[in-house]
């Protein structure tokens, strides 16, 4: 059975030219951000990625690394609503959602309350060190993200689609921090890690930093654009033996799981839930489509795995004090599960 009768459906010849079409923007998008943003290719892909899977991001880096500057200047390429939400210890879940007000009628009769929209009523939100609020303003974000919609004061609001929250977070500061629980962790669709650019590329940000102000960057896409894109995201087919690996790989996180492997077992305390395999064939739809492939293939699965496990393996102390992170877990698992198949 050859890949293509091994799927359980095909795209059309609309979607197939949708997908040129998406290929195109994304391209697009690339080259206006290159104006601005030096290297971290792969960040972009996956921020990409999961703008048109219709889920949210996570940018893990040390300061100074341009992950602000970088989601402002996606949002700048997007002709959609931008906010941005500076959280502080301080901050109160009405500080993001909005609240009541009390205001003059034009008449001066009477006084009534006015609800006044905060700033997650846009389409894309940067939480900027969303780790430093309470945990009740985070029970708000997460009600956002998840429901898309708020609740005040006993009201409900819908937002607006599309929705997309990209959130920061410093890995070296925790002082006055309030750590993201995993129930929060596991609503992003990526934990984005941000690392340090290379010496060719940081000779690059030394010349174009420190010159001429920033060039204004170009629209590429609107909001109906992102929302046809969402939708056309999820018709590309996926063979049978990638939704399998993607399962197959998520339960191996599973301590407690008969698939788990025995090495694993003391380094993992917690493993990654069903949204997880949800994520992982998503994502490696969405960048199949963006790569302008017609079909799901294992490399998309392989190169979203990273970052859709890592914030949803939890390690033991032992893994800690041996130095083992949850990448480290989630990259041999990989390697092992591709060796095997």
């Amino acid at each position: 059975m050859s890949l293509a009768e091994n799927t359980s459906s095909t795209l059309g010849e609309d979607d197939v030219a949708a997908i040129d079409q998406l290929r195109e923007v994304y391209d697009t998008l690339r080259q206006e951000l290159g104006k601005i943003i030096v290297g971290q290719h792969k960040v972009i892909e996956q921020l990409a990625i999961c703008l048109f899977a219709r889920g949210h991001a996570l940018l893990m880096g040390v300061p100074g690394l341009a992950k602000t500057l970088l989601i402002s200047r996606l949002a700048e390429t997007m002709n959609l609503d931008f906010s941005r939400i500076q959280f502080t210890p301080d901050l109160m879940p009405m500080d993001i959602t909005g609240t009541d007000i009390l205001q003059e009628n034009p008449g001066g009769a009477k006084r009534e309350f006015e609800f006044v929209h905060g700033p997650v009523f846009a389409n894309i939100v940067l939480a900027d060190e969303i780790n430093r609020a309470p945990s009740k303003t985070q029970a708000a974000m997460l009600e956002a993200m998840q429901e898309h919609n708020v609740t005040v004061v006993g009201r409900s609001f819908k937002l607006k689609p599309p929705f997309f929250v990209l959130a920061t977070q410093n890995p070296i500061e925790q002082e006055g921090t309030y750590p993201l629980p995993e129930a929060q962790l596991d609503r992003f669709m990526f934990l984005i890690e941000v690392n340090y650019p290379s010496r060719e590329e940081e000779i690059e940000i030394a010349r174009t930093t420190t010159g001429a102000a920033f060039d204004i960057l170009e629209k590429v896409i609107d909001g109906e654009q992102v929302l046809f894109f969402q939708e056309l995201v999820r018709r590309v087919p996926v063979p049978d033996h990638i939704y399998e690996f993607a399962v197959d790989l998520t339960r191996k996180t599973r301590p407690l799981s008969e698939d788990a492997p025995e090495w694993l077992r003391p380094l993992v305390s917690w493993g990654a839930g069903p949204r997880a395999v949800q994520y992982l064939i998503l994502g490696a739809k969405a960048r199949a489509a963006l790569s302008g492939s017609y079909m799901v293939r294992l490399e998309d699965v392989l190169e979203v795995a990273e970052p859709t496990l890592g914030h949803r393996v939890i390690t033991t102390f032992a893994a800690e004090s041996e130095g083992v992170t949850s990448t480290d877990v989630v990259r041999r698992l990989v390697k092992e599960l591709e060796e095997s198949n």
